[in-house]
């Protein structure tokens, strides 16, 4: 898998057990299971995949905190199996 800078990405939801970070144009996301030191990170068809998924939930579920969002999208989403060990 292609190892990307995380530099310049922007945080676009945190929590305790999960985070997740986008490049600037949403091209690029990386999904952060902190209690599993695991990270998915995503690019092309996936990251357009997990946009669509992620913009879904949000307008479903508004109210939804980001590590209840994030579980939901590494879970059920299947985002996880993408998933390497943190380095």
């Amino acid at each position: 898998m292609q190892r990307v800078s995380v530099r310049d990405d922007h945080e676009l939801e945190t929590g305790d057990e999960y985070a997740l970070s986008t490049a600037a144009d949403r091209t690029r996301f990386t999904l952060h299971n902190k209690a599993d030191g695991m990270i998915a990170e995503l690019h092309g068809d996936d990251a357009a995949r997990f946009l669509k998924d992620y913009d879904e939930l949000k307008l479903q579920y508004p109210d939804w905190n980001a590590d209840k969002l994030l579980a939901q999208l590494w879970d059920q989403g299947g985002y996880g199996w993408l998933a390497q060990q943190e380095e």
